[in-house]
């Protein structure tokens, strides 16, 4: 009797919730004009649309955002897993409205796939930012705050975006070191520079001006891995702040792409794992539901049988078997694999 009520409570303590991983958009601000047909289930219902939307940006590459634009708030509020007013004031007949909202990870994950989206994990990431500009016509370089370009590169922050720039003080020892190695600057590793900063993420972008027309080298430092991309743009004045701004948009997308793509999740990869964990001990247990939980590639799991010592869950995985073990064992979490069984070691 004593290990049914035991089994029992924990299937329904440890696993009440284990469905619900959760993406969540914060701080979105909705406002209107307060008057006669005023209706506040309205303004939450844009404000689902434009979580839903802001979720999108972040997790979705550009070329994909496009299938996301028309989704119906139907679908969207049927995603949503919980919602809270942050704040909501009323200001010269004005209502402005705050709200958090989470959405569930599964079904979103469900719509992108219906959709041959693949998503990539929110991570954000900071990342140590040197632009300089080499105009080739008048044998000119123009580096930290004396370039427009390094100056409006952070003026428009947007929410969505994953990748936080660090830019470089204006050290005159850096700048002479640039300056001496501007003309092998495609082959110059800024080791140097970059060592300050105790970053180990970093992009280096050179931008070969030649009248309107720009090439763009980018060293792409993440994950201790370079990568070098060549970016070309026709018809750009770097003189015109309304022209800078959009090629810094530009950019910036191109480089959130590139973060994306290198944490992209193929959910139609779903590897079902059976794992088997001690159930003698409730915090154990929880302990371990709750790293799971956490752990953004597990698409779902669930305790599908249990017996007088064990639990045996059901892991459905987005990637190859290794990856699980090698994620779990930075938890230090390490599974007895002979069997069909996982056991915990």
């Amino acid at each position: 009797m004593h290990f049914c009520i035991l089994a029992f409570l924990n299937i329904f303590f440890s696993t009440e919730n284990i469905y619900a991983k959760t993406l969540t958009v914060n701080d979105i601000e909705i406002s209107t004009p307060f008057e006669i047909n005023f209706d506040k289930n309205e303004i939450i219902d844009e404000g689902f649309t434009k979580a839903f939307n802001h979720l999108a940006l972040t997790i979705v590459q550009t070329k994909n955002q496009e299938k996301l634009k028309k989704i119906p708030l139907g679908l969207i509020k049927g995603m949503i897993e919980t919602f809270s007013i942050k704040e909501e004031k009323f200001i010269n007949q004005i209502y402005y409205l705050t709200l958090n909202v989470s959405f569930n990870k599964k079904k979103i994950f469900n719509l992108l796939e219906s959709k041959n989206i693949f998503p990539s994990l929110p991570v954000k990431k900071n990342v140590f930012f040197i632009p300089i500009i080499l105009d080739e016509n008048n044998n000119e370089i123009f580096i930290f705050s004396e370039s427009d370009l390094f100056n409006k590169w952070n003026s428009e922050i947007k929410s969505f975006h994953l990748l936080e720039y660090i830019l470089p003080t204006d050290d005159l020892e850096d700048f002479n070191l640039i300056k001496l190695n501007s003309d092998n600057l495609e082959n110059y590793n800024f080791k140097e520079i970059i060592q300050k900063y105790n970053l180990d993420d970093y992009i280096i972008t050179i931008i070969f001006k030649n009248g309107k027309n720009i090439r763009v080298l980018n060293k792409i430092n993440f994950k201790n891995k370079i990568d070098i991309k060549n970016l070309s743009f026709e018809n750009i004045n770097l003189n015109n702040e309304k022209e800078i701004l959009m090629f810094v948009k530009n950019l910036k997308s191109i480089f959130e792409n590139y973060w994306k793509s290198k944490n992209e999740i193929n959910t139609s990869v779903k590897l079902p794992l059976i794992v088997s964990i001690d159930n003698n001990d409730n915090s154990e247990i929880s302990k371990f539901e709750l790293i799971l939980t956490n752990i953004d590639l597990i698409y779902d799991f669930n305790i599908y049988k249990f017996d007088n010592k064990n639990n045996i869950y059901r892991i459905v995985f987005n990637g190859p078997p290794d990856y699980f073990l090698k994620i779990m064992k930075d938890k230090n979490y390490e599974f007895n694999t002979q069997n069909q069984i996982w056991s915990i070691k």
